[in-house]
């Protein structure tokens, strides 16, 4: 049986950076979802912390998610959210869920 793929990455942007992180969000959300096999890229603020973020990603497999890992667009995106993070994302990989 195939399992979905489900992650929770957490980001942290610099000092009165979050909006360049949501801007950035808002570009790439609709090429990311458009991929095969992803079922779910969704961005949050934590509340109350405009410079905190996670991002829940689902993917039909671990192949759909290594292919939408070396895109042109995952890779121009990754280079350019140096300019306004904190840091590296702390990316967790949840237990597996069987898909329906």
């Amino acid at each position: 049986m195939s399992h979905a793929i489900q992650l929770v990455i957490l980001i942290t942007t610099l000092p009165g950076r979050g909006r360049e992180q949501v801007e950035a969000y808002e570009r790439l959300a609709p090429v990311v979802r458009a991929e095969e096999g992803c079922l779910q890229y969704d961005l949050h603020q934590v509340t109350g912390d405009p410079d905190r973020f996670v991002l829940i990603e689902r993917w039909s497999s671990r192949e759909a998610l290594a292919a939408h890992d070396v895109t042109p667009h995952m890779i121009e995106s990754d280079a350019a959210c140096k300019a306004f993070r904190a840091g590296p994302a702390e990316v967790i990989e949840l237990a597996p869920t069987p898909l329906a």
